[in-house]
């Protein structure tokens, strides 16, 4: 069965596009020009991933992704964004976002972008009948329960997105070893050969530095190998 992409977005050439070289590469497309007709979309579809503009009338891009949460959809979102600024990309991850891209973008990012996100959904719906039981990771301070997608400090659950955990559960899974932006581009964001921006990477460590250290201007857990990428210290 074709997998299908909901295109919120309110420049219609720009949805033209999107959608005739999505048909091409053997998706189906959804389409909505304004924020609250994408989340209902969003509800009534379950479409298999959601790109969404930011600047949208009625409903911007991030209530509509705030929105989509809290109806506990795990549908993958890209956030599509004219903008530069870091705040949008931090507050666009806060709130769910798998993934953002900065227009004008190239259409084999876009695509590959797209295929990720999908293959990384579809491995995490079936990611806890493959992990062995008795696989929790002990790291001092820090626990990770695969089978529950929990990760705990001292005892307590933190509150992260899935990329989150992913992202601490990879580093974690391989204590000391240092991981470039675009290794892990490949092994948690699933990109084959890495296509993008790495300051993805950059935005989602600090996210999960805030919830994870005691001070993350001073990491202990996720740290950074200046020039070379990032490491779990245990």
């Amino acid at each position: 069965m074709s997998k299908r992409i909901l295109i919120v977005e309110d420049e219609k050439n720009i949805v033209d596009i999107l959608s005739f070289n999505l048909t091409k590469e053997g998706y189906e497309t959804l389409e909505a020009y304004d924020g609250q007709a994408g989340l209902q979309l969003a509800l009534e579809q379950n479409p298999d991933l959601i790109l969404l503009d930011l600047m949208l009338p009625k409903m911007d891009g991030f209530d509509v992704c705030r929105n989509l949460r809290k109806e506990n959809r795990s549908t993958p979102v890209i956030m599509l964004t004219a903008r530069e600024e870091e705040t949008d990309k931090v507050l666009g991850l806060e709130l769910g976002a798998d993934d953002y891209i900065t227009k004008p973008f190239s259409m084999r990012e876009l695509l590959a972008r797209v295929k990720a996100n999908i293959r990384r959904n579809e491995m995490m719906s079936g990611a806890p009948a493959s992990v062995p039981s008795g696989s929790r990771m002990e790291l001092g301070r820090i626990s990770i329960d695969p089978d529950q997608m929990v990760v705990c400090k001292d005892g307590r659950p933190l509150d992260l997105t899935q990329r989150e955990y992913e992202l601490i559960k990879f580093l974690a899974s391989q204590p000391g070893k240092v991981f470039s932006r675009e290794a892990l581009m490949e092994h948690v964001w699933n990109y084959e050969g890495y296509v993008g921006d790495v300051r993805a990477v950059d935005v989602a460590v600090r996210r999960l530095r805030e919830k994870v250290e005691d001070d993350p201007a001073s990491p202990q857990f996720v740290v950074t190998r200046r020039g070379l990428g990032y490491y779990f210290n245990a």
